[in-house]
């Protein structure tokens, strides 16, 4: 993964947080990149990673599956590969939630993504390697409550055995989860809230308990 960003620890490099939002978002908006990579903006960052292995992939697709079967005949989708942008934020959730919108009214004015205000849930899987399960555990856990996303689940092969984890209750002024759910691969965790409600995770998604990685 590549990290972009202004330099936190030159005084002559700093600006208003207004200013390199935007300076980010004009950055971000020009950048081309190869295919099988993506961009996104988290917490002040330009963040460059390659889309995950099998494994990853694995997990995702499943989980995307289910919750669209379990969301099939309401107003809500499953979604993937698509910006959700919150200001000058942008991220690629690995799933998450979207109502069904036949008249474009979620889609941002500048047509790149949809608006975090119409996600109530998002779902990462989290990859190998330490700047990117730290960008999953801690900076989009911040990012996502700071937006005011209503659930965010975090599914973690790196984590012991493997853990669900599905966090609540966002404080934006504040970015964090109060409230948490939080499982070894080989238990169920529901979904407690949203239109997912009822939703189970359980090793039909994840797989096995992993061997303990860390």
């Amino acid at each position: 993964m590549t990290a972009l960003a202004h330099e936190h620890d030159a005084p002559e490099a700093k600006m208003p947080h207004q200013d390199l939002d935007e300076v980010l978002w004009q950055a971000w908006k020009a950048m081309e990149l190869p295919e099988g990579y993506r961009a996104e903006i988290v917490e002040g960052f330009i963040e460059v990673s390659p889309t995950g292995r099998y494994s990853h992939s694995r997990i995702v697709n499943r989980l995307r599956d289910r919750l669209s079967a379990f969301l099939a005949g309401s107003e809500y989708a499953a979604r993937q590969d698509v910006n959700v942008i919150h200001g000058r934020k942008v991220w690629i959730p690995d799933v998450f939630v979207l109502s069904e919108d036949d008249d474009g009214q979620y889609v941002t004015e500048d047509g790149l993504g949809v608006d975090a205000s119409a996600v109530p849930l998002v779902v990462e899987v989290v990859p190998p390697g330490h700047d990117s399960t730290a960008r999953d555990r801690v900076r989009k856990r911040r990012a996502y409550a700071r937006a005011g996303i209503p659930v965010y689940v975090l599914v973690d092969d790196y984590d012991g055995h493997g853990t669900v984890s599905v966090l609540t209750s966002p404080i934006p002024g504040e970015a964090r989860y109060t409230g948490e759910l939080r499982v070894q691969y080989g238990s169920e965790v529901v979904i407690p809230e949203g239109p997912a409600k009822g939703f189970v995770i359980d090793e039909a998604i994840t797989g096995p308990p992993r061997n303990a990685i860390g």
